[in-house]
């Protein structure tokens, strides 16, 4: 049984990376499963909350050590699984901005050195994502959105500073100009030429 593919979908709430990955697990062929933010804040209790989808700022150094942990054992669980030959989806927001360096993406790169991975970039600009808060804000957990004095709040701002720094992708899709079916293409189009090699750049300290 050979390894199973990874393709870790890096951006900013409402990029669109989740339906992306959603799509991916649908469409590809093989066993595929969807492991990310979502999924781990799902089963985060309420006290530890967002978890792993902590903000850019370092709001809650409280809440730091949790992060660590969570990170470590979401890409524990993508290696145990790609190791077992299923292939894996992981929507994430990495960024470096907390009260305190943390070093989480390099620490997760190296998590899967051996693996196959491919590292997507999803971006879409501010202005859309925007739009998207404003009318996809889920019932119980409204995003942040747009007021008469404030536009655009600073967190979304710090948000779409940090989450693709220092950018290094195997590939990079942005989801206001293409469709999902156009994203999903382009991804399934590079992971069909082998794996990636950003997460061993990032691992290298190429940052």
């Amino acid at each position: 049984m050979g390894l199973g593919h990874v393709i870790v979908l890096n951006g900013a709430p409402r990029s669109g990376k989740s339906t992306i990955a959603n799509r991916i697990i649908n469409i590809f062929a093989g066993p595929w499963v969807n492991i990310g933010v979502d999924a781990f804040q799902a089963a985060t209790p309420e006290r530890l909350r967002p978890g792993i989808g902590l903000r850019p700022g370092g709001e809650r150094p409280d809440l730091e050590p949790f992060v660590i942990s969570a990170y470590r054992g979401l890409y524990a669980c993508v290696a145990s699984l790609s190791r077992e030959g299923v292939n894996v989806a992981v929507d994430v927001g990495h960024h470096e901005s907390y009260s305190r360096p943390l070093g989480i993406l390099q620490r997760s790169a190296h998590q899967l050195e051996g693996l196959p991975v491919l590292f997507v970039g999803v971006r879409c600009p501010i202005e859309a994502a925007m739009a998207r808060r404003a009318h996809e804000s889920p019932v119980g957990a409204p995003y942040l959105t747009a007021t008469p004095g404030v536009p655009i709040p600073e967190p979304v701002r710090r948000w779409q500073r940090e989450v693709h720094r220092p950018g290094i992708y195997d590939l990079e899709v942005d989801t206001d100009a293409l469709s999902t079916e156009a994203c999903t293409d382009a991804i399934r189009t590079r992971l069909a030429l082998g794996p990636g090699d950003a997460f061993a750049r990032i691992v290298a300290g190429k940052v």
